[in-house]
Parts: C-alpha cells; sequence; structure tokens
C-alpha cells in the first residue's frame, strides 16, 4: 500500500456540498476512498443512498456503497429533510443527470459495513462523517471494539460560538447534530480520537461564485454538474447571507486530512445537550473549569476546529479532475 494515501470511509447524506466533499475524496490522488455510506438528513435515505451511488459512478469509483439510516436513534427527534437548502432530490433538480450505479448496493446495513472494514485494517481508516452521526452511533453499538481500530473520525457538525458562527437550525444547533444529538454525543464521547469541523470554521471557508465557476468543463462532466448543482445552493445562501457563493461546510472536513496546518484544534472533551431550548448544541470544556464531577468529567479529549486558513482549504479544489 501507498503508505502517502489515506484510506477513508465517507458517511453522507448528499446534499450538494456532500457532493462537492466526494469530489475531494474520490478525485484527490493523496485519498483511497473505500466505500460511502449513506444516511437520512438533507433528503430522504432512499434519495441520499442514489445519490451516494450515482455520485460514486460520477467520479468513477467502483466501491461499495451501503445503505444506512433511515433516520435518528430517537424517533421523536425526526425533522424535515433540508430540501430547502438541496433541492427536492438533493443535489438541486440535477439528480436524473447522474449516472446508474456501477455496482449493486451492498447488502449490508451501513453500520455493518464499517465495522467490518475498520476490523479488516485496524489502525489504518479514517472515517470521514458529514451527515448525522446515526450510522457511526449504530457502528459503535454493533461492535464496541472499533472505537479502538479507527486511525480517526472526522466530523462536520457542531458550532461553538466562534467569531458570531452560531447555530443554523437554532441559535446554538447546526443540522447535523440536531438531526440525532443522541447519536452525536455517543460519538463525541466514544474512547476514539474525533476532530470536530464545525461552522466555526466551515463558514469562514466560503467558495465564491469564481471559485465554483472554475470546476466547469473538468472531470468529464462530473465538475460541470456540480456547477449546475451549486446553483440550487449559492442561491439559497445569497438570499440567506449574501455571501456571493457557498459555505464549503462538507469539503473542510476531507481538507483537514490534507492540509491540517491550514486549521487550528482546541482539545477537550465535548458534549451534546440533549433537552431544552439548547437541545443540539455542542459545548466542549476546553480549560477544565469546573474539575471533576462534570458533564464532562471522565470523556476523551476531542479536537475542535477554531480557526482555518481559508485558501488553503479552497485551493484543493485546483488538485482533483
Amino acid at each position: 500500500m501507498d503508505s502517502t494515501r489515506i484510506p477513508v470511509i465517507f458517511d453522507t447524506d448528499p446534499g450538494i456540498d456532500d457532493a462537492l466533499a466526494l469530489a475531494l475524496l474520490a478525485s484527490h490522488p493523496r485519498f483511497d476512498l473505500l466505500a460511502v455510506t449513506s444516511a437520512f438528513g438533507n433528503a430522504s435515505v432512499d434519495i441520499t443512498t442514489r445519490n451516494a451511488q450515482g455520485l460514486a459512478a460520477l467520479y468513477r469509483k467502483d466501491i461499495p456503497v451501503a445503505r444506512g439510516a433511515e433516520g435518528p436513534l430517537r424517533d421523536e427527534r425526526r425533522r424535515e429533510h433540508a430540501t430547502h437548502v438541496h433541492g427536492d432530490d438533493g443535489i438541486g433538480g440535477l439528480s436524473a443527470q447522474l449516472p446508474a450505479p456501477t455496482r449493486p448496493l451492498d447488502p449490508r446495513p451501513a453500520d455493518q459495513l464499517l465495522c467490518d472494514l475498520v476490523n479488516e485494517r485496524p489502525g489504518e481508516i479514517t472515517l470521514v462523517a458529514v451527515g448525522p452521526f446515526t450510522n457511526l452511533a449504530l457502528a459503535l453499538q454493533r461492535d464496541p471494539s472499533i472505537a479502538a481500530k479507527v486511525k480517526g473520525v472526522i466530523v462536520m457538525g457542531g458550532a461553538f460560538g466562534l467569531r458570531g458562527h452560531g447555530g443554523n437550525v437554532s441559535p446554538v444547533a447546526e443540522a447535523n447534530i440536531m438531526a440525532d444529538p443522541e447519536a452525536a454525543d455517543r460519538v463525541f464521547t466514544a474512547p476514539w480520537p474525533v476532530t470536530i469541523v464545525g461552522l466555526d470554521v466551515t463558514q469562514e471557508a466560503i467558495m465564491r461564485e469564481a471559485d465554483l465557476a472554475k470546476l466547469q468543463g473538468r472531470g468529464d462532466g462530473a465538475g460541470d454538474l456540480l456547477w449546475q448543482a451549486t446553483r440550487h445552493y449559492q442561491r439559497f445562501y445569497d438570499e440567506r447571507d449574501g455571501i456571493g457563493g457557498i459555505y464549503a461546510h462538507d469539503a473542510s472536513a476531507a481538507a483537514i486530512l490534507l492540509v491540517p496546518e491550514a486549521f487550528t484544534l482546541r482539545r477537550g472533551p465535548v458534549r451534546v445537550v440533549l433537552e431544552g431550548i439548547a437541545t443540539g448544541q455542542t459545548i466542549q470544556d476546553w480549560r477544565n473549569e469546573h474539575g471533576s464531577g462534570t458533564a464532562w468529567s471522565g470523556h476523551p479529549a476531542q479536537q475542535v476546529c477554531v480557526e482555518v486558513d481559508a485558501p488553503r482549504v479552497l485551493a484543493l479544489f485546483d488538485e482533483i479532475f
């Protein structure tokens, strides 16, 4: 095996920014994309699974795609899918333009596929999760030993209130966390190394319209489809935030594996608020101010991204296709 390549499994709910992240994972020469697992979130799991298969084919990756969770661990947590952001089909109305899958859907549920692949290659695989974290929580439940066998877990989710970046579905809660807060809390408190790439940095990494336009004509049609899909996504953000582009949410979770020096990290245990008006809020005890006997005590210290060199992240898109 080429030691410079990074073996990853991508857990996703495609999604337009998921499609951009998958472009990096599938097309950048340093990544060894082993499999894709789907989840509910940006659309129903049936839609996101079809999108995952179609995107894998678009990027010419003949890899397993496994269907994952159709809803959160607790049924009462179900929320509306984010179709107002990503379109009814999750890809800005362009899912019909995705190529047919090159292999049938893997027969295993996503959490079993995750466990199987991690057990086959202990110490090697990084999990990159950019949707609700239900599949990861179910994998931990199925086989707790995988926590000691993954190389790392990178998640896009959460908001820690830095530089004015609060939540995007409540004043304090980010969408992936709110979609399944119990799953997120289990993932953050499990004994594996988690790096949390939240809105504090992803909303600093803005792909302007000119950046997105550079995708056109590249990747044998893949870049053209991404450009077209991001038209829908950009309209949403232009109307809401007036940024003249899109936030590189999910792509930032892939980018940190390629340019870790572009991110500043803060270490400390992280918990998710599970009740009340702050449900879904992510809180890190990074100064251990209150000592022992708190909700954070006895839980592993995880890494939270607090700053980003955004141009380093965006420049990675010049290295694919």
